[in-house]
């Protein structure tokens, strides 16, 4: 009977470069992809798996994952991305998945030096010892550059068909791939909102000023522009119009911190949200929101719902000089 493995599989090339290293060797495997609210990209992981021919186990994270962003144990990358932690929690995960099919092999398609974040020799250290997988952690690209794992040395993989990859040169796993009949080759693409630092400081806004933060408001990151009003209130303003009924659907579900929502009723413009307490200057504020992120909007007659917890008014908006001077900030 061939042996079980978990792999985490990304939709990336690495990933599936692992697998099918596997796979050549008579393994039986499991693909399991991560999936977090941070998420940014078109995900190829069902598509990866189909090509390969092995069952997909999709995980998405718990709250304990928001806590992990806030304070990561092994600091950021250049976005707000906590490389390490993450790797961590996934193979966490996948032990527990691991367990549960009798899997002795758990693997990854990671590459010593190819990420500065997560792996670095002593990155990919960490990342084995603190998810309790140290010595049990085959990355079959670049395992003849790292100690032999128990698997290797109890003979359920042979070693001698693994990999030394190295750095970020994907000249040499192109060409594996290529001699492994792939249809297509994937581009390399992180996959994740945290590296990008146009995203970073949205977050990092979060963890900063709002301590009372939650899972509502790290998913809220994901959709419109973020303005930051004073210490205590910030609004969000939707861009297009799936992101105006987003910021609808998400002021009445569970866990809504929103204390104003603004609705344009007679012209086309945006739906605004204020998280934060209300006074009359934050709704002025708001207000000018509207009419700075409208197009040909007539102020002489422009209504909008206002909606607060429990209550919808039908109002004229009124947004003063001073409100839609603040606006263009």
């Amino acid at each position: 009977m061939s042996s079980r493995a978990v792999v985490l599989l990304s939709g990336g090339l690495d990933s599936m470069l692992a697998i099918r290293v596997l796979q050549e060797q008579g393994l039986e495997v499991e693909a399991i992809n991560f999936q977090t609210i941070f998420t940014c990209c078109k995900n190829t992981a069902a598509q990866a798996a189909h090509e390969l021919g092995v069952p997909l186990t999709v995980i998405g994270q718990e709250d304990d994952y928001i806590e992990l962003v806030r304070r990561p144990k092994y600091g950021y990358g250049k976005g707000a991305n906590p490389c390490v932690d993450c790797r961590i929690y996934m193979f966490q995960q996948a032990a527990q998945v691991a367990e549960q099919l009798g899997a002795e092999v758990i693997a990854s398609g990671e590459v010593l030096g190819q990420r500065p974040m997560s792996q670095k020799r002593r990155d990919l250290e960490i990342i084995a010892r603190e998810s309790g997988l140290e010595g049990r952690l085959l990355r079959p690209l670049s395992a003849l550059l790292l100690p032999p794992t128990e698997v290797e040395q109890r003979g359920l993989v042979d070693r001698s068909r693994l990999f030394g990859f190295h750095g970020r040169n994907r000249k040499h796993l192109i060409s594996l791939a290529q001699s492994y009949g792939f249809k297509s080759i994937p581009s390399p693409s992180s996959g994740c909102a945290l590296t990008e630092t146009t995203f970073a400081p949205k977050v990092y806004d979060l963890i900063q000023l709002d301590a009372e933060s939650g899972r509502w408001d790290f998913e809220l990151l994901n959709i419109g522009r973020h303005i930051r009003i004073d210490e205590a209130t910030k609004a969000i303003v939707g861009r297009r119009e799936e992101e105006n009924i987003a910021l609808q659907q998400r002021f009445t579900q569970p866990g809504s911190r929103a204390s104003l929502m603004l609705v344009p009723e007679s012209f086309r413009g945006p739906t605004v949200m204020i998280i934060g307490p209300l006074a009359d200057e934050i709704e002025s504020y708001a207000d000018g929101l509207v009419a700075r992120y409208s197009k040909d909007v007539d102020l002489t007659d422009a209504r909008v719902y206002k909606h607060t917890p429990g209550k919808t008014t039908l109002e004229s908006i009124a947004p003063h000089e001073q409100a839609v001077e603040l606006c263009t900030l």
